[in-house]
């Protein structure tokens, strides 16, 4: 008698978890959605085409009318350094010269950054170039900046970093000037 019971549990998990699993008897777990992390908190990310681990921290966010020269398209230069470390003995190569960094509005749009010719040109004297140098030397770390042409609507969204291997990392951005070096780096785009 207990053969058949368990039998008939044994069946009856069968056929709940082939109805979960789109009928195929195979099941396609999701990720969980990754919460957005606080500004300046540092993620271990891999490296472009999955090499190596980068490790990046967002740290300051500026907003700007002009940098140098340049004006903004939709009339605000959000500009953003981060930290690029590298703990091994070899190189690594960030995805940030390959559109690895986005800017998500509160609406829910994508703007990637160096979006516009002025956003492009940002280079702020003191923080490496704009864009990020994509490789990161061993057991060195270096702070690089990338910038947003956005709305003024759309400040404090999120910052969105996709790694070598396709993992989006968010840091939520703050509305207003901040960061430890937030002085500096406005005296730096003026």
């Amino acid at each position: 008698m207990r053969h058949v019971a368990g039998a008939a549990v044994l069946a009856a998990t069968c056929l709940s978890l082939a109805a979960c699993s789109e009928g195929d008897g195979t099941s396609d777990p999701q990720p969980s959605p990754r919460t957005a992390l606080s500004f300046g908190e540092t993620v271990d990310t891999a490296g472009a085409d999955g090499k190596g681990t980068a490790q990046i921290t967002p740290e300051t966010v500026v907003y700007v009318d002009r940098a140098g020269t340049d004006t903004p398209e939709h009339g605000l230069f959000a500009v953003v350094t981060f930290k690029a470390g590298n703990r091994a003995e070899e190189s690594v190569t960030t995805t940030a010269v390959q559109g690895g960094f986005r800017w998500k509005t509160l609406d829910g749009k994508t703007i990637k950054a160096g979006n516009s010719k002025g956003a492009r040109s940002v280079a702020p004297v003191g923080f490496n170039d704009g864009g990020g140098k994509p490789a990161v030397r061993a057991d060195t770390f270096q702070v690089n900046t990338v910038a947003f042409d956005i709305t003024r609507v759309e400040k404090g969204g999120t910052l969105v970093y996709v790694d070598g291997d396709g993992v989006a990392f968010r840091w939520k951005v703050p509305a207003t000037d901040s960061g430890p070096t937030a002085k500096a780096l406005k005296s730096a785009l003026e």
